[in-house]
């Protein structure tokens, strides 16, 4: 199948801007729960909808008093946390637009942000932050104001605007349109300087009400009860920024979690008790990781792995069943499957709050197993696509009919055409206006309304999409041989002491490979060997490590031809990281820098 439209569910909003259902919401049912907020304490407090109200009004006429205007663009610069939903909301209710900037960007990478965007003001979370401006706040003339979310800069804009009455913000507000520019999500830049992505409010509102048309029953742990959703995602992300729009939209309680990693994260689902999570496949793979540590310190690691047997042969049963070609498990089956629910998938669904049973996963690819696992656990993980330029999703697996492995059809609206090439092309709603000061990027993205994406895939007789790589990122050997090596690098990194893979052969004559470890599994995996621990430099060349590692090699060489297997591999001893130029902020890999960092060790992978 070359192209599939799945029908659309919503009309695109005729009047409006993302602020308003803040106002409609407060005066609809006041004291409706609408996110919740950590105290200084540590404890989760509730904040109702007309209390967000307030302090979006506040923040607004603050936001006035302090000089910024309808059409001004403000940087937000911060982790995840409540502060930037409120400063999105209320830039939003004046009309102004708001240009997110990850907060472990350099000094440079700001700079080409807040300068190409001509950036009136910024928001900060902290000193390192406003320092890291400071070096390049000569160069930016039109930035002029700077405020920290750490020193107290919300309560003092609402000091600030005390004075002025509730008309002027609504004026402001009444004047937003659908077309009206909302943000400049600049691009993670894998290929060269970041690109912003320039989305209006009615793209914001298409893409969040259709989600929530079609998804919603996956946002409940049960018939009736109250949706609610901890946010961790990066809200500099566009798939962050389009789960706070949604959860706002849709009345979803939702809480702020600034850290990424399983120790702080894991806490707080526990302590938040979401109902469903959107996620990258990233957190999935923690959470199934530490499982299965905890099992191997137990002395279970046969029971554990047995359970994640089971639950994948389950899930599969079920799949087949749904897709009728197959009978669904067998009485045997369910029997086993019943008994480890109670002894192994009931204590995964805790570690994520217990109340969890859908999932939403993007950002990259997840591979099956893990993905029927999780269904067979009890946690339907529902994967999807998309990029900034499409406001977060453009495909999705639907609720009723999940084919794992692929990330879904089109969402309602949205059609996906694969091109001759390969390429997948988009048209929607949600498709973006172009690239800021870049019509040249724009002109060869754009064409007719239809978005190249510059990914490849393809798609099955049902509108089911399989993303097969990155037209940019195919590699030539010397022998001709085009090879994508997307696919190669999920499956090594499988192994559970593998953190991350690079695949390399541009124009040589096989295919090799750079793999980091992931230390906290690799510190077990020498615990229950009763190795003692080792220094990088030792330990990238233990015997027994790499023999482990060459297996998830040779794993992920039965996907592919002897011409595009890896050949040979080498273990790195330190990881790629974001701080070293080798990671986007969104952690996809950069090649060329990581090809340049590793020139020598890449060299020493050819010489035979």
């Amino acid at each position: 199948m070359r192209e599939y439209t799945s029908p659309p569910l919503t009309l695109p909003p005729p009047v409006g801007g993302l602020a308003d259902v803040v106002f409609q919401h407060a005066q609809d049912d006041p004291l409706h729960i609408a996110l919740g907020r950590k105290d200084e304490g540590g404890e989760w407090r509730d904040v109702t909808s007309a209390e967000f109200r307030d302090e979006v009004l506040a923040l607004a006429k603050g936001l006035l008093a302090q000089g910024i205007r309808f059409g001004d663009r403000v940087a937000i610069m911060s982790r995840t946390r409540y502060e930037w939903t409120l400063f999105d909301f209320a830039l939003w209710t004046i009309g102004a637009q708001v240009v997110p900037i990850y907060p472990t960007s350099s000094a440079e990478q700001c700079f080409w942000m807040l300068y190409d965007a001509e950036v009136a003001a910024a928001v900060v979370e902290h000193e390192d932050h406003a320092m890291t401006i400071a070096t390049v706040i000569d160069r930016l003339p039109r930035l002029r104001r700077l405020w920290q979310l750490d020193e107290g800069c919300v309560r003092e804009l609402y000091d600030a605007g005390a004075h002025i009455d509730d008309d002027v913000v609504h004026r402001h507000r009444e004047a937003v349109t659908p077309d009206s520019v909302a943000t400049i999500i600049y691009t993670s830049g894998t290929t060269g300087r970041p690109k912003g992505c320039v989305l209006s409010h009615g793209n914001f509102m298409y893409e969040a009400d259709t989600v929530i048309e079609r998804w919603e029953p996956v946002f409940h742990t049960k018939r009736g009860d109250e949706a609610a959703t901890l946010l961790f995602l990066p809200l500099a992300h566009v798939f962050g920024r389009m789960v706070e729009v949604a959860a706002i939209r849709g009345r979803v309680r939702f809480g702020h979690q600034p850290q990424l990693n399983a120790a702080a994260l894991l806490p707080d689902l526990q302590a938040f008790r979401p109902t469903f999570i959107l996620a990258v496949p990233y957190i999935f793979e923690k959470v199934f990781n530490a499982a299965r540590r905890k099992a191997e310190k137990e002395g279970k690691d046969g029971p554990f792995e047995k359970a994640v047997d089971i639950a994948v042969k389950y899930a599969d049963a079920v799949e087949a069943k749904a897709w009728g070609i197959g009978p669904g498990p067998s009485a045997a089956l369910r029997m086993q499957h019943q008994l480890f629910d109670k002894l192994v998938y009931a204590k995964v669904r805790a570690a994520m709050g217990g109340r969890i049973r859908n999932a939403m996963s993007g950002g990259s690819a997840m591979d099956r197993r893990l993905g029927l696992f999780f269904a067979g656990a009890g946690v339907q993980i529902y994967e999807g696509y998309g990029l900034t330029e499409s406001t977060a999703a453009a495909t999705a697996n639907p609720p009723e009919k999940t084919r794992y492995g692929t990330v879904g059809q089109p969402v309602p609206g949205v059609t996906v055409h694969i091109a001759d090439d390969g390429e997948v092309w988009l048209r929607g709603g949600n498709v973006f206006q172009g690239y800021l000061n870049n019509q040249k990027a724009t002109d060869q993205t754009l064409h007719d309304g239809w978005l190249a994406t510059g990914d490849l895939g393809s798609l099955d007789e049902d509108g089911y999409l399989t993303i097969t790589g990155r037209k940019k990122e195919i590699l030539v050997t010397s022998g001709g041989k085009s090879v994508a090596p997307g696919m190669l690098e999920e499956r090594v990194r499988d192994h559970p002491l593998v953190s991350q893979c690079i695949v390399v052969g541009n124009d040589r004559p096989y295919v090799a490979a750079l793999v980091t470890l992931d230390q906290e599994a690799v510190e077990h995996w020498l615990q229950m060997r009763g190795k003692p621990p080792l220094p990088p430099a030792q330990l990238v060349r233990d015997a027994d490590l790499e023999t482990e590692v060459r297996r998830a090699v040779v794993a992920a060489n039965t996907l592919v031809s002897q011409a595009e297997s890896i050949r040979t591999f080498r273990i790195l001893a330190q990881p790629f990281t974001e701080e070293h130029g080798l990671l986007t902020p969104s952690l996809k890999l950069k090649r060329k820098a990581i090809e340049n960092a590793y020139a020598n060790e890449v060299e020493a992978l050819y010489q035979a």
